[in-house]
């Protein structure tokens, strides 16, 4: 089925969550991007992404420890007002500490984990006193929260390491303390890599299972395979809460065949956003021929977070 004749209508469905409407199933999901989120600059680049049309933008990885101190809500709100202004919802991820600050399992002491739930959860208070309509922990891609579940990774011997009960323990103790500050006026959301170093998806579906019980609203699984579209996500659609699924769905055929093939409930479109923030409403006005394209290039994406300067596009140049 081409581009013009297929039915994009299955993008474009609101979906209902705990109280909240998304307006249709694109999200954009988390990306470093170097703009300060309190900034002119931060603030407009989440705002266009919202006019572009998204139902979702997921806010990049923030470090806990910079909630109440360096971002209060009262510096928040206008993020989330800027969104809300243009019919998204806006949630934030929540990152274990500041981006390029090392952490190992083994190194951590027991009061060092408590200290890090205290911090999810006071981030989560400012972040609901700022408006956010959800937040979510990041527990993939080899990050601290990924690292604890890996066998791999976590050498530790106590309560927080060996079983897969004990690497999963510490997940579970934050989205606990996170869950009642969200309560019904935040959604909480978890990002996992759902096949990893030491593990595979049978220990990520237990995980699963016991995230959905603690009460983890949606699941956003990342990264994907290349091979089908979705099919790292589509086991644990059966946990019956909505599931984000990754990778090159920029390609509306391939986002369709994700929601169709009931593998995913939300598609999540990365580089594409970036390189034209207008994909939703171009994609829904049936103006698809005119979406600027990302070419996988990563020249002015990831060369530019590298070089530690605000993240551009080399597509725009020809827009």
């Amino acid at each position: 089925m081409s581009a013009e004749t297929a039915d994009l209508s299955p993008l474009f469905q609101p979906l209902f969550v705990h109280g909240k409407t998304l307006r249709n199933r694109i999200v954009m999901p988390p990306m470093v991007q170097l703009r300060p989120l309190t900034s002119p600059e931060g603030v407009a680049w989440y705002a266009r992404h919202a006019q572009g049309g998204v139902g979702l933008v997921i806010v990049e990885a923030t470090g806990v420890d910079r909630f109440g101190e360096e971002f209060t809500a009262a510096d928040l709100e206008p993020l989330v007002s800027a969104v809300h202004e243009h019919g998204a919802l806006i949630a934030i991820q929540l990152f274990p500490g500041t981006r390029g600050q090392g952490f190992a399992p083994a190194a951590m002491s027991t009061d060092d984990i408590d200290t890090l739930v205290t911090r999810y959860r006071r981030a989560a208070e400012q972040c609901a006193e700022a408006g956010f309509d959800g937040v979510e922990p990041h527990g993939a891609h080899g990050y601290l929260l990924n690292r604890f579940f890996s066998p791999i990774q976590n050498t530790r011997s106590d309560a927080y390491g060996g079983s897969l009960e004990n690497r999963m323990r510490l997940a579970l103790r934050i989205v606990a303390a996170v869950r009642p500050i969200c309560a019904d006026t935040m959604l909480l959301l978890y990002r996992h890599t759902p096949v990893g170093e030491g593990y595979g998806i049978d220990e990520s579906l237990v995980l699963t299972e016991a995230l959905v019980n603690a009460g983890v609203d949606i699941l956003d699984i990342s990264p994907a395979s290349v091979e089908q579209a979705g099919d790292r996500a589509a086991p644990f659609t059966r946990f019956g809460v909505p599931v984000v699924a990754v990778n090159e769905l920029d390609e509306s055929s391939r986002a369709l065949e994700v929601l169709n093939k009931h593998r995913a409930d939300l598609v999540a479109i990365g580089r594409g956003l970036i390189a034209d923030p207008d994909w939703p409403i171009k994609m829904l006005k049936g103006q698809e021929d005119a979406i600027v394209r990302c070419i996988r290039c990563d020249v002015k994406c990831f060369g530019n977070l590298r070089k530690g300067i605000p993240i551009e596009c080399t597509q725009w140049e020809d827009a």
